[in-house]
């Protein structure tokens, strides 16, 4: 939950609002609970069946065969990996920055000399490796913190939440769900897909368990209930933090000409239900939701090279464990810098690239691989089977089609995973010749 709430729902509400428009902007967030939803009972079926360190590179290598194709479809997924997890973590850290910046204004000015650097990014990298040190450190240490660390999210969504519930309370009459909801018509497809993108990049988290699943007591049950639970718990978060600025944009004391600039719309509605004090404070909280995000972004993924690098299917370099505390550290300090490089990106670069890539080189993957495994094996024992198999996989694989499909001007995000796909096979193709894995050894 504290990965998937994060910075991500507070910055990309107006975004999701400049483009689906208030009235549809509902069904973006329905739409992505519904997608996530039936992704994250694949989640929990292979989690449960395969609970090893390392989450989705475990669960391709053995559905494809860890001898043959398994080898080649893992490390790929780890390729890109290479460049969606730091994206991913830069994107909250970058959130930090953002937030910051409305606290500070100065901050958002360029720095002299540099006028393609701004202070924020600055922010962003110091963030990123302030979070890579804090989780330079035992897993129990690290639980400690993330506790500390949920309660701040917990409080900044119950603030915007009751900010927007105090400023529609003010509206005479009170808006009913008729008038902030529109039915939405053929022709609303290409809004719908780009806004359900971005709403499928907020409820993204929910599987970060499966990343430490060897780490996970109980796994065949703590894994599918971390997945449901919190997709559950953070879809009703965060329709009634829609349905709460909707709300308070009737009020006409919110600017209603949104655009995705306007950032920090949580805070210019706590502002308008409790004053300028009470902004700040949200705003703040907002901070502490991102760096918590950040925090189990860079614990989750750095779990996944290492995995690889242990089974000699990615670098060797990183197949190593801390000597005290056993903890994977040169996997997470790889990950925690490379992260802070792309901190000198900017958040509206990242995000539709990053959910492109991982559509197509991650989720599809292990739909079609789950159902491949179920007619292949089926007497393989499995600890928990999603409800209404396969309607699930196949709602998933749909609603991911439409995301790709029906958004405007794809090319570019198809491209660079296209370019990632083909590099990552020269390079697993290279390394398999000359440590003689398959296609050029049989085992």
């Amino acid at each position: 939950m504290m990965e998937m709430i994060g910075v991500g729902p507070f910055v990309t509400l107006p975004i999701i609002l400049a483009t689906a428009g208030a009235r549809f902007s509902a069904w973006a967030w329905l739409l992505g609970a519904f997608i996530a939803l039936c992704d994250g009972l694949v989640w929990a079926e292979l989690g449960a069946t395969f609970p090893d360190a390392g989450g989705s590179y475990a669960f391709l290598r053995q559905i494809y065969n860890p001898r043959r194709a398994g080898r080649w479809v893992s490390f790929l997924y780890v390729w890109q990996l290479s460049f969606s997890a730091p994206l991913s973590i830069a994107s909250g850290c970058l959130g930090v920055a953002a937030f910051t910046a409305w606290l500070w204004p100065a901050l958002a000015a360029p720095i002299a000399g540099f006028p393609f650097l701004h202070f924020t990014n600055l922010i962003a990298a110091a963030a990123c490796l302030l979070v890579t040190a804090l989780l330079y450190r035992n897993l129990t240490a690290v639980t400690r913190i993330a506790w500390i660390l949920f309660f701040g999210v917990l409080v900044t969504i119950v603030g915007v939440v009751a900010s927007g519930v105090v400023v529609s309370a003010r509206l005479h009459p009170a808006p009913t769900l008729g008038s902030l909801v529109g039915w939405p018509t053929l022709a609303f497809a290409p809004a719908l897909a780009q806004a359900t993108l971005i709403a499928c990049y907020d409820y993204w988290g929910y599987y970060n368990i499966c990343f430490l699943g060897s780490e996970v007591r109980h796994p065949q049950r703590t894994i599918p209930r971390a997945i449901l639970l919190s997709l559950a718990i953070v879809a009703a978060l965060y329709l009634a933090m829609n349905f709460a600025l909707l709300s308070a944009l009737q009020s006409g004391t919110l600017m209603t000409g949104h655009s995705a600039d306007r950032i920090a719309l949580v805070a210019d509605l706590a502002r308008a239900a409790f004053g300028s004090t009470a902004a700040r404070v949200l705003a703040t909280l907002v901070l502490w939701s991102a760096f918590a995000s950040v925090f189990s972004l860079l614990l989750g993924y750095s779990r996944v090279p290492w995995a690889a690098a242990r089974d000699g299917n990615f670098f060797r370099s990183l197949d190593a464990l801390h000597p005290r505390h056993g903890f994977p550290h040169r996997s997470l300090v790889a990950l925690g810098l490379t992260a802070t490089l792309f901190c000198f990106f900017s958040l509206g670069q990242v995000i539709a690239l990053l959910v492109v890539i991982r559509i197509l080189l991650q989720f599809l993957l292990q739909h079609f691989g789950l159902l491949a495994l179920r007619r292949q094996h089926p007497e393989m024992p499995r600890p928990f089977r999603m409800p209404l198999y396969p309607l699930p996989v196949f709602a998933a694989i749909a609603g991911f089609l439409f995301i790709l499909a029906f958004r405007p001007h794809p090319l570019t995000e198809l491209a660079a995973a296209a370019a990632i796909a083909a590099s990552g096979s020269i390079l697993y193709l290279f390394r398999a010749r000359r440590h003689h894995h398959w296609p050029f050894h049989q085992h």
